[in-house]
């Protein structure tokens, strides 16, 4: 038997608002269907040269009343990150809460505005605990 990942999905209820988090994160949009008789549309986003990674973004026009209001049934997506103090650091500067700060200078956790959770790894070793980082609380559920 053979297997190839292909894509994760999630629903979302405002594609701008959406899309513009993903873009923050650093994924760009790299592929769009939109379905005028189903009313919908999915918008595939990934890393840059991770095309074969993509999240998909799924955006039904008239509105979803089936997605729930904590989309913590669904897990996490997960991405690494070059230097999470500066990434974090970048979201913050763009209205995103961090729900688990990177007090360790390894791990941290978003929420996008479908509060999909977004764990945030540090590639390769952690990094030195740094403020404000080390005694920063946990805001909200991640």
């Amino acid at each position: 038997m053979s297997l190839k990942y292909l894509h994760t999905m999630v629903r979302v209820k405002d594609l701008e608002a959406s899309m513009a988090f993903y873009r923050l994160l650093g994924l760009e949009e790299i592929r769009r269907y939109d379905n005028e008789g189903g009313r919908f549309s999915l918008i595939f986003m990934a890393p840059p040269a991770q095309h074969e990674c993509p999240l998909e973004l799924t955006f039904n026009w008239d509105g979803d009343s089936a997605l729930p209001d904590d989309s913590r049934h669904f897990g996490h997506l997960a991405y690494e990150v070059d230097d999470i103090y500066a990434t974090c650091q970048h979201l913050m500067d763009n209205g995103v809460t961090i729900n688990r700060s990177p007090r360790d200078g390894h791990m941290a956790f978003v929420r996008s505005p479908d509060n999909v959770s977004v764990e945030l790894l540090q590639k390769g070793d952690s990094l030195k605990p740094a403020e404000p980082w080390a005694s920063m609380e946990n805001t909200g559920k991640w």
